[in-house]
């Protein structure tokens, strides 16, 4: 991709940065010129991959900030603190990523995969948004997979409190995130903010791996589309920084070319269903912290 690009000199956080495939995003952006905010839970494994990035990009506009997205108190303190903080911001990828074999919860007491995929990213999104809309025209590029079409969504247990199983609590979180990019286009018109779609494929990274059985480790080994981190990557850059994407919404990427949601995505009251679910788990949330 030619460096220039419309995200040269702009300002993008991208969460989850410290490690596969938000690392290599966060690199990729740098390369093409970008201020990027790597937002990561884990202080000294966020260093590292800052250094890693600025030694291989001779990009040294490169910012680590510490956020815990398993807690919705940690997601509203880090928002907060930012907002205070910072003038600029252009483009807010949502990475950042979980997968359990065994169901786990939060310290806000909610599934963790749903939570941490989906839920906090809902809250951050929501924050951000006025700094957003104020350094517009702006982006939001929320992860997906295509494992949303597949195993779809349980729309009346997105938590999965009656039943658990890792892919499905994973496909309930990606497809919350194709949900809540196709709301958010109807909350944002009228605005220069686009939010898009992406399904970055199947890559071997330490989320796809970590905690696995060994079936399952040799299943993910038998895929014949596994991908490169550096691969998986290109999507969410090519949403992030292309000329050609001015103005383009609510549309979903795969391979960096517009591709096909699950069915249940395009419907507004599925869109509408979970956004007022997602406000009362916030509300609820927030409410017993304060």
């Amino acid at each position: 991709m030619s460096k220039d690009t419309w995200i040269k000199g702009k300002t993008c956080m991208i969460t989850g940065a410290n490690t596969g495939i938000g690392k290599e995003t966060a690199r990729q952006l740098a390369v093409l010129g970008s201020h990027i905010i790597m937002v990561c839970r884990n202080k000294e494994k966020g260093e590292q991959a800052k250094e890693e990035i600025i030694q291989s990009t001779d990009n040294n506009n490169i910012e680590l900030l510490i956020c815990d997205l398993a807690s919705l108190r940690d997601v509203k303190r880090f928002a907060e603190e930012f907002l205070h903080t910072k003038t600029n911001l252009h483009v807010l990828i949502n990475n950042a990523g979980v997968f359990h074999m065994q169901r786990t919860t939060t310290q806000d007491g909610y599934e963790s995969t749903f939570a941490v995929n989906y839920l906090a990213h809902y809250y951050l999104t929501e924050l951000l948004l006025p700094l957003l809309k104020g350094n517009s025209p702006s982006r939001i590029i929320n992860l997906s997979s295509n494992i949303h079409r597949y195993f779809k969504i349980k729309m009346k247990d997105p938590l999965l409190e009656k039943g658990y199983m890792g892919q499905q609590a994973y496909s309930n979180s990606k497809t919350a995130m194709v949900l809540f990019t196709n709301k958010l286009v109807r909350e944002l018109e009228g605005t220069k903010v686009t939010v898009n779609s992406v399904n970055p494929g199947h890559v071997k990274t330490q989320m796809t791996t970590i905690g696995l059985s060994k079936f399952f480790r040799k299943m993910s080994d038998l895929i014949p589309t596994n991908r490169t981190v550096e691969q998986g990557a290109e999507t969410s850059v090519y949403v992030a920084s292309s000329n050609d994407l001015e103005g383009i919404t609510g549309k979903y990427f795969t391979d960096c070319k517009e591709s096909k949601t699950a069915k249940m995505t395009k419907d507004e009251k599925n869109q509408d269903f979970l956004w007022e679910l997602s406000e009362r788990l916030v509300k609820e949330a927030t409410a017993k912290q304060d």
